[in-house]
């Protein structure tokens, strides 16, 4: 399987101008750029696009570990916190921070957790990055 993006830039690093698309249509043209990577101006990202990824990766990749050990989640939520911090000379991803929340009948808190950090390894977008992935798992009643 293979999927693509794309990104179009004219212009300068900080007047510069984007757009990022994906082969889905999900994202057509959408525009980013120095503001709204770095200046908290409405748009996107890279490092938000990153998260989402990273997020909807993870939670399926649970979601495959639970129906293994004959489970199935009634709820699931992930929130990925990418920081993205100046190093050297330039900026790298250093850490990625997991919040999953899910409802998951007939588990308990500790095989919860083993599932959840088995399906964090596991996640292809996970084996993507050297930066730091933690993770928060929280079983909710």
């Amino acid at each position: 399987m293979q999927k693509h993006a794309s990104a179009s830039w004219t212009g300068g690093l900080k007047d510069g101008r984007g757009t990022i698309s994906t082969e889905s249509g999900a994202l057509n043209a959408q525009p980013y750029g120095f503001a709204t990577r770095f200046e908290g101006v409405k748009g996107t990202n890279p490092e938000e696009l990153i998260g989402a990824a990273h997020a909807g990766c993870f939670t399926m990749a649970l979601s495959l570990i639970l129906g293994n050990a004959g489970l199935k989640a009634d709820q699931m939520d992930t929130k990925a916190d990418v920081t993205l911090d100046k190093v050297g000379d330039g900026f790298e991803i250093t850490k990625i921070h997991l919040t999953l929340r899910a409802k998951i009948p007939g588990t308990d808190d500790a095989t919860f957790q083993d599932l959840a950090g088995k399906a964090k390894a596991g996640c292809p977008v996970s084996k993507l990055f050297k930066a730091e992935i933690t993770l928060d798992a929280a079983l909710e009643a």
